[in-house]
């Protein structure tokens, strides 16, 4: 590539982190509404990937809990299909686990 292409990269790169910083910052809903509303449509397009990063920010971040987490589960299963809904539940398991694991290690032991 490049150069003039690399700095058109970064600037769109910066552009549109900027609007995504701008767009998440707003205050009329909470970041946890907005991260509520992201991850049905996440699950209802079958974007997995990108579902399990906002799983992951979630849970991270303290703003959806282990039980509102499956109960996320629970309702889009019924929305966006069974399969979809199976796949958000392996997500969604696996992801507790790890932060369960993550924060035993880190934990040390008591005393």
């Amino acid at each position: 590539m490049t150069e003039p292409a690399m700095e058109t990269v970064d600037s769109f790169g910066m552009s549109a982190e900027r609007q995504f910083a701008d767009l998440w910052s707003r205050t009329v809903l909470s970041v946890r509404e907005r991260r509520l509303l992201l991850l049905g449509l996440l699950v209802g397009q079958g974007l997995d990937q990108l579902t399990e990063i906002q799983l992951d920010l979630a849970l991270r971040a303290g703003e959806l809990s282990e039980t509102e987490l499956r109960e996320v589960v629970v309702f889009l299963a019924h929305y966006a299909g069974w399969a979809r809904g199976a796949m958000l539940n392996d997500q969604v398991e696996s992801l507790i686990e790890r932060v369960r694991q993550a924060r035993s290690d880190t934990a040390g032991p008591p005393g």
